[in-house]
């Protein structure tokens, strides 16, 4: 049923949902919920009239309570949970049926599930790569806002932080070595648009493998 219900506009209008609910959490700090009126407060209560300055650290102007209850609990381990639970769901499933060896559509069921298994493991490690990248800061984050008290190392934080935004590169060089569709397009994109030249037979290939 792939093909009737993901449709090209039914796809498009669910990536651009994809970004702009992630515009509307990521940039909730630029909105009001952040560490200004907080930092405005301490001067006032030191009895302290020195100019403002606002020293541009991380967890300085970015509220905790905003990167733990609204960007964690609410925006990032709810849906992880539930993309661990698919994707243990889909396996069992595939599972089953390279056990049973149940006809499909393919001649050859042994080969279809295995394909299928493979683009599983593929959308998987994608997964546990966001997991690894983006767990650190939340962790970092959930330590600052429950013991105050506690000290972390900075180092840790720009680490963690550094982490985050390099799971953004990782997705694609992870798709391009495990899943040939992807690759072929994203070899087609590249001489396309940054060689200057069009690669016939990756367009031709491309084609027939979208046919299929």
């Amino acid at each position: 049923r792939y093909k009737s219900m993901v449709t090209p506009r039914r796809a498009v209008v669910a990536i651009a949902c994809c970004w702009i609910v992630s515009f509307l959490v990521g940039l909730t700090p630029m909105f009001g919920w952040n560490n200004l009126n907080k930092m405005r407060r301490t001067p006032e209560l030191n009895g302290s009239h020195t100019e403002f300055i606002i020293t541009c650290q991380f967890e300085t102007v970015i509220s905790m309570e905003y990167m733990v209850y609204f960007n964690f609990f609410v925006w990032v381990l709810p849906p992880l949970l539930l993309m661990l639970l698919i994707y243990l769901e889909v396996f069992n499933l595939i599972r089953k049926q390279l056990n049973k060896k149940v006809s499909s559509s393919s001649n050859d069921p042994q080969k279809y599930y295995g394909k299928e298994l493979k683009i599983a493991k593929s959308l998987a490690l994608v997964l546990f790569l966001f997991v690894l990248s983006w767990l650190p800061l939340h962790i970092l984050n959930c330590i600052t806002l429950f013991c105050p008290s506690c000290q972390t190392p900075h180092i840790l934080t720009y680490i963690a932080i550094f982490l985050t935004h390099g799971n953004s590169a990782m997705n694609p060089i992870v798709y391009a070595f495990r899943i040939k569709k992807f690759r072929t397009a994203f070899l087609q994109i590249w001489n396309q648009y940054f060689c200057c030249k069009t690669n016939k037979n990756a367009t031709s290939t491309t084609m027939a493998e979208a046919g299929n």
